[in-house]
């Protein structure tokens, strides 16, 4: 491969997304074009498999080529915690996901 192919490559590569560490030391990525419209499923969810379970509902992940679908599942209750959505966030840098998570109740 040329170095011209391969210096090409690369920026093309950062064009589309870019690394940042956090103050918490997690590497966020930037995404330059947003997630697409939130897609419309019908889940066969079926009973939760624990009392008190929580559904994550599916969503976009960007592979670091491009948007792909996860879908839902549901997940284990945490006594003492509450389970917090994750989302996209749109900022100057270009769009990066904020991972659900359980958060502790006050």
């Amino acid at each position: 491969m040329s170095r011209k192919i391969i210096l090409l490559f690369i920026m093309i590569s950062w064009t589309f997304f870019a690394f940042q560490t956090t103050e918490a030391g997690v590497k966020r990525v930037y995404v330059k074009t947003g997630p697409p419209t939130k897609k419309v499923v019908v889940v066969k969810k079926g009973s939760p498999p624990h009392p008190h379970a929580v559904w994550v509902e599916g969503h976009w992940h960007w592979n670091g080529a491009k948007y792909i679908w996860k879908k839902g599942y549901w997940l284990k209750p945490r006594k003492g915690f509450v389970w917090v959505p994750g989302h996209w966030v749109n900022t100057k840098h270009g769009w990066y996901r904020v991972e659900g998570h359980w958060k502790r109740v006050k």
